[in-house]
């Protein structure tokens, strides 16, 4: 095997200023924190909405499309372990144009999916109190949570951690419960039962894998800051598969589970796993609104922690002012990258819409997941690992080529308007590239001027 020193000299910068404190269990939690986000309290509904019975047979065939990918991002972080994720992989394959395209389509999805989830909140919280339901008031509540969140994250990446996995205990409890106690006590005769045979039309099909695909998401967010991770060769490989395999399983009982309790009626629930709870238990409504919030500040403070960093390593990569790649001396954490991250989210949530949100990051995590599996396979081909044995993926170029025609598949049932706006946000970006090549290079000849 060629070692990290003879093949990826000069591929990317270092993370000597990181901490390496992340372990098999925090990264494990910040994957399924980060998955499981605010989005699945409102999933089942509109799973059920597009395609009725088959909703179950959907997520099915999106962990199908999923697991391959998960694949290629374990083998792909056992082999390139500095801080960025899909950028780091893809420039360490193919060159640092490649890392630009899928950092920045990396980031859009973030901040689109963060700014989403953080209306949601918003939401939910309105629901409890009608004061945040005006604008003034919810935007004041939006402006405390992402203070919150940065302040958190600014205090160093242990605290952050630590904040992750009391949040997805927090929340995964409950959800849990509800998913075990309805497969045991929900019979379904007076619901809906899933039907494992019956194929919707391809539009149908095609925008339930969208939302399939959005909700499975998260992965690759958790992944950035692997050059925090401790043993990233062996902790990322084993870390994501366990991490995804568990969500699978818990997203497709909480669907059949749903469809069983509300049966037509789910499809036009605003709070589905809460209706589901209170046919089990009565009190099992409050107690589940209250966990779609603490999961969604789960998933805000993924979100932050990770992103963050990915905003720290195009900054690091040269593509981003240099001042966001600073780090902090006293808690070792990219200060400025965090402070503008969640700026931009907290914008776009105070003036955004959650649906379309969701299918702007799910749209760009298609495209991130097409760079990332291209990645896997090149990085394997050319033999660089960066530490430890990686992880092997077998047949060579299999794994990646079927991942990269399902999200083919899924990716050309986007709309025009989907893809004119991750196209128009990929042109600014690709501009603000150009300009910060041209800028470097008249820099470097001025320097070089006698």
């Amino acid at each position: 095997m060629t070692s990290a020193t003879d093949s990826n000299a000069g591929v990317h910068k270092t993370d000597a200023g990181l901490l390496r404190a992340i372990g098999f269990w925090g990264l494990a939690a910040a994957v399924v924190n980060v998955i499981v986000g605010g989005g699945i309290f409102k999933f089942p509904a509109a799973l059920a909405g597009t395609i009725g019975p088959s909703a179950p047979l959907a997520l099915i065939l999106g962990a199908l499309a999923i697991l391959p990918v998960a694949l290629c991002f374990a083998a792909a972080g056992s082999r390139v372990t500095a801080t960025g994720g899909p950028l780091t992989y893809s420039t360490a394959a193919f060159g640092p144009f490649a890392g630009f395209l899928a950092g920045v389509l990396m980031w859009i999805c973030n901040i689109a999916s963060s700014a989403g989830v953080a209306t949601a909140l918003a939401d939910t919280a309105g629901g409890a109190w009608a004061v945040l339901r005006e604008p003034w008031p919810r935007g004041l509540f939006l402006t405390a949570v992402y203070g919150l969140l940065v302040a958190l994250n600014l205090r160093g990446v242990k605290i952050g951690a630590r904040a992750i996995n009391l949040l997805a205990s927090a929340k995964l409890l409950p959800l849990v419960l509800l998913a075990i106690a309805g497969l045991l006590l929900l019979d379904g005769d007076a619901g809906m039962q899933p039907d494992w045979f019956a194929i919707p039309d391809w539009t149908a099909l095609g925008t339930s894998m969208v939302l399939v695909i959005f909700a499975y998401s998260g992965m690759e967010t958790a992944l950035i800051p692997t050059g925090e991770v401790k043993d990233p060769s062996r902790v990322v490989p084993r870390a994501t598969m366990t991490a995804v395999l568990f969500v699978v399983a818990l997203y497709l009982a909480i669907q059949v589970v749903s469809m069983r309790a509300l049966g037509a009626d789910l499809a036009t629930s605003a709070t589905p796993l809460a209706d589901a709870a209170a046919k089990l238990w009565g009190p099992g409504f409050a107690l589940l609104l209250a966990t779609a919030g603490v999961s969604m500040l789960g998933f805000l403070q993924g979100n932050v922690l990770a992103s963050s960093r990915l905003a720290y390593a195009l900054a690091r990569e040269g593509h981003l002012p240099q001042p966001l790649a600073t780090i902090s001396p006293r808690f070792r954490v990219p200060t400025w990258a965090i402070v503008v991250h969640g700026s931009i989210a907290w914008l776009l949530a105070i003036n955004g819409d959650f649906t379309q949100l969701a299918l702007i990051s799910g749209g760009a995590n298609c495209l991130v997941y097409v760079f990332s599996c291209a990645a896997a396979g090149r990085l394997q081909q050319r033999g660089i690992a960066e530490n430890r044995e990686p992880l092997w993926l077998p047949a060579g170029w299999l794994i990646p080529i079927v991942s990269l025609v399902a999200m083919a598949l899924i990716l050309s049932t986007l709309t025009q308007q989907e893809w004119s706006a991750i196209g128009i946000a990929l042109a600014l970006m690709v501009g603000a590239y150009a300009l910060t090549g041209w800028n470097r290079r008249r820099k470097a000849g001025a320097s070089s001027t006698p």
